[in-house]
């Protein structure tokens, strides 16, 4: 088993259907509700990307800044933390997932956010899992 990457941004479908057919679980944190998640990747301009996504995770999870909601995660996806990789374009939330031992990637596509202290790609082609 790989890494297992956990977005709260949009999921590009060429990427994540390969990391997919890699085998590796996908999931969306979002604060948008598991309803609106839905509907927002079944009916993507890519198409029904719902196939590539094996879960749903909002704020009835925790705060996205709060370490102890990727704890809570975490133990729902019973995947050790240090095998489960988070991406955001929010430090905040970057922070807390590093916090609670999640390996960690920020997505700058528009290559402007300045300094970071996780990685930064500006596509989700530089990630290779």
């Amino acid at each position: 088993m790989g890494i297992t990457p956990l977005t709260s941004t949009r999921i590009p479908p060429l990427p994540c259907k390969h990391w997919k057919e890699k085998g590796l679980d996908l999931y969306v944190y979002s604060s948008g509700s598991i309803a609106a998640q839905k509907l927002f990747f079944g009916y993507s301009d890519a198409g029904d990307l719902t196939g590539l996504l094996s879960g749903y995770f909002d704020t009835t999870s925790g705060h996205k800044q709060d370490a102890g909601s990727y704890r809570t995660i975490q133990q729902a996806i019973d995947f050790p933390a240090e095998q489960l990789l988070f991406l955001s374009d929010v430090e905040a939330e970057l922070d807390a997932a590093a916090d609670a031992g999640f390996q960690t990637i920020r997505l700058d596509r528009e290559g402007s956010q300045g300094e970071s202290r996780h990685r930064v790609v500006t596509s989700f082609d530089e990630i290779a899992l």
